[in-house]
């Protein structure tokens, strides 16, 4: 056990994340020496950073803790202490259950950590970070919380009602880590689209994008988590006139039958999803969109099924992720639906679906074969480079395997032909 020194865990998404490497920078500034994700945790303090979004996530975070309370009942550390999501949504039940846990934090109070141990919380340091990711890109998380109250969605019950940052706020933040060395900003939310609304009174994502698009230093912005109702068109020719905007959009559509759509309360159509994916595609050329689907919702029927995979068929998504629908306590469909379809088939859908886009993956990539491709270099393994286009978002796209012809350096762009494509990776060499 190392004195004065914490290990971070983080489980969940990438907002977490932010969450995380901000708490870092305080405990850097209050003397502490600060491990992320450590593969040997030795220090005295250990923070839990929780998901609390689905079962699994839950699951994974409840036996990450207990983990952590039979090592101080070991006296392997000193303290422990749980933060995020799952702490922020069942606070009570954690503190009865779990009591060995020297305090649990929710979402938003995670600064009265610092204080507690007896340090000051600094407030000039809030934009401040100590980046997790590769140093050349980093997520800037624009806003909290959401409105759309989606009918199997736990996310609104966590975080509360949408909470935009303020433009200024957002621009000196990314002024600041441009000051580092961070050249690839990944912009996200739990909803991109709603941004400004609360705070401005409409929708305010493509003025933001334009501003941080003009900051010297920006070499490229990537958007994550946008949703399709009420979507700001005007976003698009924001994207076709800067080239540092990456031509790529995350945008969770779940499912496309009206059926499931109403049931789930997404407030959009198929005919209105149709219309939108058909402007993004014609209004951005080349723009690789990424989709998160659901299957095996309550009352999804074999024919709701049927069309959600002549979609995909459709569609073609350059890059497209699933999952089965789990139950979350308190959501309308815990509610007011009933969980009808049985795991097998849930899983059956699922996996049928995932080999249908498989094939779609496969296809697209092979078809960038004799392409060049700007790519920047996110790690070297012994046989090859590691690095991305402006279509990869880390850790959850496809990435470049570059041929070790010549030196290249981590967090450069280098202009690379395509000489091979698997399903989920890019071959290529860079040209002199």
């Amino acid at each position: 056990m190392i004195k004065n020194r914490v290990d971070i865990i983080t489980l969940g998404c990438s907002k977490n994340l932010v969450d995380s490497e901000q708490l870092m920078r305080q405990f850097e500034a209050a003397g502490y020496i600060v491990k992320h994700d450590s593969d040997k945790v030795s220090g005295e303090i250990v923070v839990i950073n929780t998901c609390g979004f689905i079962g699994d996530a839950k699951e994974e975070s409840i036996n990450m803790i207990l983990n952590f309370v039979q090592a101080k009942a070991q006296k392997k550390i000193r303290k422990l202490f749980v933060m995020g999501c799952l702490s922020e949504r069942f606070m009570t039940d954690l503190n009865q259950e779990i009591p060995e846990v020297d305090k649990f934090y929710g979402k938003f109070d995670w600064k009265q950590l610092i204080t507690d141990l007896g340090k000051p919380y600094r407030d000039d340091l809030r934009y401040e970070r100590i980046l997790t990711t590769p140093p050349h890109y980093a997520y800037i998380k624009i806003a909290e919380g959401c409105d759309r109250c989606c009918s199997y969605c736990a996310i609104p019950i966590i975080t509360g009602r949408y909470q935009s940052r303020p433009m200024e706020e957002i621009e000196e933040e990314v002024k600041l880590m441009i000051s580092e060395g961070v050249k690839e900003f990944q912009i996200i939310a739990q909803d991109l689209t709603y941004y400004g609304k609360d705070l401005y009174k409409t929708w305010k994502l493509p003025e933001l994008i334009d501003r941080l698009a003009m900051i010297p230093g920006v070499e490229w912005l990537r958007l994550h988590y946008a949703y399709p109702a009420k979507f700001p068109y005007e976003l698009l020719a924001v994207m076709r006139k800067h080239d540092n905007v990456c031509k790529y959009l995350d945008i969770a559509l779940q499912h496309i039958s009206d059926n499931m759509l109403s049931r789930m309360h997404r407030n959009v159509t198929k005919e209105e999803t149709y219309a939108l994916l058909k402007r993004i595609r014609e209004e951005v050329p080349g723009i690789h969109i990424r989709t998160t689907l659901m299957v095996g919702y309550p009352g999804e029927s074999e024919s709701d099924f049927e069309e959600l995979k002549e979609f995909v068929r459709e569609m073609r998504f350059e890059r497209m992720g699933a999952f089965a629908y789990s139950e979350e306590e308190g959501t309308y469909s815990a509610i007011h639906y009933v969980d009808d379809i049985s795991e097998e088939i849930k899983q059956k859908r699922l996996d049928d679906l995932m080999a249908l886009q498989e094939k779609i993956a496969a296809e697209i990539n092979a078809e960038k074969v004799g392409r060049r491709m700007n790519v920047i270099i996110d790690r070297e393994e012994v046989d090859y480079y590691v690095g991305r286009t402006e279509f990869d978002s880390p850790e959850v796209d496809p990435e470049v395997l570059i041929e070790k012809t010549m030196e290249l350096h981590i967090g450069e762009f280098y202009l690379v032909e395509i000489t091979g494509a698997q399903t989920f990776e890019l071959i290529g060499h860079v040209i002199k």
